[in-house]
């Protein structure tokens, strides 16, 4: 049989026009008609076989077809998604890049299904594919900032700022290779800032790995631009995949790394540095005094670290770990059982729980108050194997720390010195200028414990899996133990350090097993800004004012209602209310606590329904007053639905701001059809909310939001690539600790009206005056969220549980004081947008 696919060989030779095939045309027609008929039916199964099928036999139809086709895609991955046919879903959508290889629709909508799966890598890739093909297409923008905030956390931009770390990482490399360490394994390389280093020194053979596809493309492309990508060999893998000679020729005598977290140990440099000396770095120097060559023994920058502690007093740590309030919302919180975050510490580990969270504590809202003088936890070497697997065997270590000022025992607060050789360290602690944040084991006391001083605060230190471990067991006052770590009643908190007779210990203990049976049974763990939330005093009164504000008008409109028709009203009719908040809630339970209501919650898990149900019964709150909402719906999708047949709701409480300071998604589509399920003159809560904001000078939000140049890095090109993952809006933020200069007044940027679409826009123009000269770097922002006309709540406040945003502008705009600066705020799908100009300057384009 002839190639069909060779060329002519006289190119001169005009191509013979293919031969009309009355069959495949006839089956292209039937199953374009078939298409079309299955889609008007709602089969879009059978619709998308049909396209697939003609598109492949036709492509010339792909103009024609490809809006029906890409209805017909998105309809049969959204069926397929609802009943859990995920691989089919994937394949799908790869059939019809194969068709349409440079859809932006089609690879945005693919990255949407990838990212909500947790495969962000692959998620960015298409929505950055997206935006190549249509850099002006909204949807991908939007999705590229949220997947990118995942991919390249705000701490890779501070860290490649920090000029200091990274010259003292530099003279560390250069040191050891100019010594004879000329093999060089980076392990965890992110931007190859330190394999380049190692290059620049004369290192003969530089490796480099990482795990993230993200960061692994985005080394590649610095290496290029730098001149090294033929001159260090990088891999796409973990460090403790790698083998000798597979994946690099022979062991080298230098392993450099900055694979640590806050609390050191989180990023598993002990089992990456484990594997390494047993399959990548050639043997440590045996001896000091015994010489050998560097090239023939290895070594680890860092060598070491030492890892220091304090305990701390915080009312911001302590709201966003356990419960502070007994009421809430007029609520009694006595049988809600042990309420706090996940954040818990034990010398045992536990799956379900984080030893330890991270904070600023220089950035501390509120600020913190040490409780004790630091302290040395561990010490650990790098370049000592039997030292590292020796790590998590370790005895538990118990230290006694004298208290130096009273106050309530909130957290250990810990940081590290990381030696990078005998010379040179780096150091994490809260004073320092630097990148890092610390580690906070928080402490879940139910009830507050005041340290005094003279008392010995007594820790444990471990290192059961890996992870660093640190526990305040107990007090010393006294010379009375006071026990922290038990959930004892009061008469069982205090033993003597004495030896106790044998027969009271063992009842003790009988009592403690008891005890801590019934309190694991009333257990349940919430998100710390769930916690947040439970705290937040101010927003569940005004909840409270505002429910009750209108339950009253309503009641008045019943009563006039049956005065006018003369007609006795059904007396059982019940007010329905309808939270559909994110995560755990009071607010349903609140609303049934006002009597007359009938609330239905959106708290899912079981564990948290408990919960809700025992406070319901000691508020003495009628047990078929209050009802879990996704009970009577089939999906999430549907939980906007009236709440029977007959009914329809007097008020439905929708969660319209993240923790983290933006407006939730689809806020606004989900307000559109609240609307349509409330009785007449029912209302959502929130009625509306009112975006405030301020211009600020603040260089701490440009180094944390790009690269600034190549004179922090070092002189290495790596702004221009690591800067992709730049993204608008710097959100987390705690605007009344950032360093920052404010520039103008705080004035309102936008209004979002819930209850009347028709006094809702998508953007609008607002003039701002500066109150001083500066260099205008951001925006941040804030919400009025306005339960009624008079009752608002504000995200910037003390004791909120939000967090604020920030738009960070591309080009810092010069200002006098005086001058009016002209924003352009929008609002497309939720998503907040700004553009700054000074009057009369040139428009800059939008962030």
């Amino acid at each position: 049989m002839p190639n069909a696919s060779a060329r002519p060989k006289n190119g001169r030779r005009s191509r013979r026009r293919r031969r009309e095939d009355p069959a495949r045309n006839e089956l292209v027609s039937s199953s374009l008609e078939s298409a079309q008929q299955c889609l008007f039916n709602q089969d879009y199964g059978t619709a998308f076989v049909h396209y697939l099928l003609v598109l492949n036999l036709a492509p010339m139809f792909k103009d024609f077809a490809k809006d029906s086709f890409r209805f017909t895609l998105f309809k049969w991955t959204e069926e397929l998604d609802s009943v859990g046919r995920i691989q089919d879903l994937f394949d799908c959508y790869e059939q019809a890049l194969e068709l349409f290889p440079a859809d932006e629709v089609i690879l945005n909508s693919m990255g949407e299904h990838l990212f909500r799966m947790g495969f962000r890598d692959e998620a960015a890739g298409h929505f950055h594919k997206a935006l190549k093909l249509r850099p002006d297409y909204p949807e991908a923008r939007e999705n590229f900032y949220r997947v990118a905030n995942w991919l390249v956390e705000r701490w890779h931009f501070l860290m490649l700022n920090d000029h200091g770390r990274n010259r003292k990482y530099q003279q560390a490399i250069q040191k050891a290779v100019q010594s004879g360490c000329n093999t060089v394994l980076d392990i965890g390389t992110g931007t190859g800032i330190l394999g380049m280093c190692a290059k620049k020194a004369g290192a003969a053979e530089v490796y480099a790995c990482e795990l993230s596809k993200t960061m692994y493309e985005l080394a590649c492309e610095v290496l290029a631009a730098n001149g090294m990508d033929g001159r260090i060999k990088i891999l796409h893998k973990k460090s403790l995949e790698m083998e000798v000679p597979k994946d690099i020729p022979h062991k080298v005598s230098l392993v450099v790394t900055e694979t640590v977290d806050a609390g050191l140990f989180g990023e598993g440099i002990i089992e990456s540095l484990i594997h390494a000396w047993h399959h990548l770095l050639l043997p440590p120097q045996r001896g000091e005094n015994e010489f050998q060559e560097q090239s023939a023994t290895g070594r680890v920058i860092p060598a070491g670290a030492t890892v220091f502690g304090m305990a701390v007093e915080s009312a911001e740590i302590r709201r966003h770990h356990r419960l502070c309030v007994s009421e809430v919302g007029s609520l009694s919180m006595s049988a809600a059982g042990e309420l706090h975050s996940p954040v818990s510490c034990s010398s045992e580990p536990d799956d379900s729980m984080e030893p330890y969270t991270t904070e600023r504590l220089s950035r501390l809202p509120g600020g913190y108050k040490s409780l004790t003088e630091p302290f040395t936890a561990l010490d650990i070497d790098f370049n000592n194997v039997q030292e590292l697997e020796g790590l998590s065997s370790r005895e538990v270590r118990r230290i006694h720390l004298p208290v130096t000022q009273e106050g309530e025992l909130d957290a250990l607060a810990v940081w590290f010195q990381l030696h990078l050789d005998e010379e040179s360290s780096l150091s994490t602690g809260p004073q320092e200028d630097t990148c890092w944040e610390q580690a906070i084991y928080p402490v879940h006391s139910t009830k507050a414990f005041l340290l005094k001083p003279r008392d010995e605060l007594i820790v444990e230190v471990s290192c059961r899996d890996a992870y660093l471990r640190l526990c305040s067991v107990a007090v010393l006052r006294d010379g009375r133990e006071i026990r922290l770590d038990k959930r004892l009643d009061s008469q069982h908190c205090e033993n003597p350090v004495s030896n106790p007779n044998p027969e009271a210990e063992l009842c003790s203990a009988l009592a403690s097993l008891k005890t801590d049976q019934n309190q694991t049974k009333d257990f349940s763990m919430l998100e710390c800004s769930e916690m947040a939330l439970l705290n937040n005093h101010d927003y569940h009164k005004s909840f409270c004012s505002a429910l009750a504000k209108l339950i009253s008008q309503l009641k008045v409109k019943w009563q006039n209602q049956e005065r006018t028709s003369g007609d006795q009203l059904d007396c059982s009719d019940l007010f329905y209310v309808l939270d559909v908040s994110e995560g755990f809630s009071l607010l349903s339970l609140i609303a049934a606590s006002r009597g007359h209501v009938k609330a239905y919650s959106s708290v899912e898990k079981k564990k948290q329904q408990e919960v809700l149900k025992r406070l319901a019964r000691s508020n003495n709150i009628p047990e078929d007053h209050l009802e879990f909402w996704l009970n009577h719906v089939e999906d999430e999708q549907g939980m906007l639905q009236r709440p029977s047949r007959e009914k329809l709701w007097s008020a439905i409480i929708l969660d319209c701001v993240e923790t983290c300071g933006l407006i939730r998604q689809k806020l606004m589509e989900k307000a559109s059809l609240a609307r349509c399920l409330l009785e007449e003159g029912g209302s959502i809560f929130p009625a509306k909310i009112v975006v405030h904001g301020m211009l600020v000078e603040s260089d701490t939000l440009l180094l944390e939001s790009a690269v600034q140049g190549q004179e922090p890095t070092l002189g290495f090109n790596i702004a221009p690539f690591i800067n992709q993952f730049t993204v608008p809006v710097h959100v987390f933020l705690d605007f009344s600790t950032l360093e920052c200069r404010h520039l103008s007044e705080s004035v309102e940027l936008f209004v979002l009206d819930l209850m009347n679409a028709t006094a809702n826009y998508t953007d609008r123009e607002v003039k701002v005056q500066a109150t001083s000269a500066g260099r205008i770097t951001a925006i941040p922002f804030w919400y009025h969220i306005y339960l009624d006309q008079d009752i608002s709540v504000s995200t910037f406040s003390q004791n909120s549980h939000w967090k604020q945003a920030a738009v960070v502008l591309q080009q810092p705009l010069e200002v006098r004081a005086g001058d009016w600066v002209c924003l352009t705020v929008k609002l497309h799908k939720s998503t907040i947008s700004m553009t700054a100009h000074v009057a009369n300057a040139p428009r800059p384009m939008e962030q």
